[in-house]
C-alpha cells in the first residue's frame, strides 16, 4: 500500500525547492555585467531527503509580460513504491530595474500529510497579497519588496548575475512574511552528475532558524545552483546535484503559448 510521505516540506529547496523550494547572495568580488538577463531553462536534480530519494525538475520560460518558472518534486527509486504524488510550485514574474517582482504563486501538494493547495496573487498598487491556502483566504499587506519561494530563486540569480550585492530578503512562506538572511562562503570547485563547475558558495536562514540552506551556484550556468544543501541543528537533510541542464531558445510564438 503506497503511504503519504510524512516530512515538513519546509525541508524542500526554496526555490523550492521552493522548495523546493526553493529557493543565493549576490557577492561583492562577483564581477559587474551590466543588464545581464536570465536564461530560460530546463534541469533536472537528484535528490536524498534523509534516507528517501527524488527528481527535483525545474524550468525558467519567458512569458509575454516577463517569466514563468515551475519547480516539481517527485519520490523515485524504492520512495516510489511507498509513495505517490509530486510536489509542484510556480511562479510568474516580470522583471524591473530594481529585480524581479513577483506576480502570481502557486503551489500544489499531493506528497505530504497536509495536501496543502496555496494561490497568492500580489498587488503592488495596494500593497498587499491576496490568496487562498486550502480553503482559507488571507490578505496580507506589503512593506517593500517580497517574494515567493520560487521568485526568490531568480531574484538572486539575477542580482549575481549584475553583481549588486544584498545580504536579507523578504518572502511570503504560506500566510508568513519571513526575513531570509544571507551571506558568501567563498569560491570552489565542484564535481555534480552534469559536469564539474567553477561555483559560488551561498548560505541562507530565516531569522531564528536552525535550518542552514547551502547553494553552489555555477556563473558558467547563469548562476544556477548545481548543489543544494539543507543542514537542520547541524545534520544533512537534504541534498540535491544536478544531473540534467538544456538552455532554452525560445521564439515570439513559443513565448506567446
Amino acid at each position: 500500500m503506497r503511504q503519504q510521505l510524512s516530512f515538513d516540506a519546509g525541508l524542500l529547496p526554496l526555490w523550492l525547492w521552493q522548495v523546493f523550494q526553493a529557493l543565493v547572495l549576490c557577492c561583492s568580488f562577483v564581477e559587474a555585467n551590466a543588464d545581464q538577463q536570465l536564461t530560460p531553462y530546463v534541469a533536472e536534480y537528484k535528490v536524498k531527503i534523509s534516507v528517501l530519494s527524488g527528481k527535483l525538475a525545474t524550468e525558467l520560460r519567458r512569458t509575454e509580460s516577463g517569466y514563468s518558472a515551475v519547480s516539481t518534486i517527485r519520490p523515485a527509486g524504492i520512495a516510489n513504491v511507498f509513495m505517490n504524488g509530486l510536489i509542484e510550485e510556480s511562479s510568474w514574474f516580470s522583471v524591473s530595474t530594481d529585480g524581479v517582482v513577483p506576480d502570481h504563486y502557486r503551489s500544489v501538494d499531493t506528497i505530504t500529510k497536509d495536501q496543502k493547495a496555496m494561490d497568492f496573487r500580489f498587488d503592488w498598487q495596494r500593497n498587499e497579497v491576496a490568496g487562498t491556502i486550502g480553503d482559507q483566504n488571507y490578505v496580507i499587506p506589503l512593506d517593500g519588496r517580497v517574494h515567493d519561494r520560487v521568485s526568490i530563486q531568480f531574484e538572486l540569480m539575477l542580482k549575481l548575475l549584475n553583481g549588486s550585492p544584498a545580504d536579507r530578503y523578504v518572502m511570503l512562506n504560506e500566510e508568513e512574511l519571513r526575513p531570509i538572511l544571507v551571506s558568501n562562503i567563498g569560491r570552489k570547485r565542484v564535481n555534480v552528475p552534469f559536469g564539474s563547475f567553477d561555483a559560488v558558495g551561498i548560505q541562507h536562514r530565516t531569522e531564528d532558524s536552525s535550518r542552514l540552506t547551502t547553494l553552489w551556484c555555477a556563473e558558467k550556468l547563469g548562476y544556477l545552483p548545481v548543489i543544494i544543501e539543507q543542514h537542520k541543528n547541524g545534520k544533512l537533510r537534504v541534498r540535491a546535484v544536478l544531473d540534467e541542464y538544456a538552455s532554452l531558445v525560445e521564439t515570439a510564438a513559443s513565448r506567446a503559448k
